[in-house]
């Protein structure tokens, strides 16, 4: 079964890190990689940029309207995310409580259906 650990942030608590504050979740991060990718566990990830970096597009009368960012009322966002496959919700579980943000402000763990909506 595959999960998607969804890392939320903002950019207040990430330039609150110090230079080695932030050298470290980095490295955190990289030691995590390495074990899921060891173990087979690992699908995908990547970071993603910064909510002013967003495009939102809404089609209206059949013409894309595109606006900036997400303008969510929430001050996180989601900053970045990893795909596992994994026997278990537990063990999705297990994986998301190394990594660093766990400690910070959580680790979203939201099972991913498969194309044809069927694996769940």
């Amino acid at each position: 079964m595959k999960y998607m650990l969804m890392i939320f942030g903002n950019r207040q608590l990430w330039e609150s890190f110090s230079e080695e504050e932030f050298a470290g979740v980095i490295a955190e991060h990289a030691k995590f990689d390495q074990e899921i990718k060891a173990s087979g566990e690992y699908v995908g990830g990547e970071g993603l940029a910064f909510e002013d970096e967003v495009k939102t597009v809404k089609v209206q009368d059949g013409v894309p309207v595109v606006t900036d960012g997400p303008f969510l009322e929430a001050k996180e966002f989601l900053g970045s995310y990893y795909i596992v496959d994994v026997e278990s919700i537990d063990r999705a579980i297990e994986l998301a409580a190394k990594l660093p943000a766990a400690r910070l402000n959580g680790v979203r763990v939201w099972p991913v259906m498969a194309a044809s909506g069927t694996e769940m």
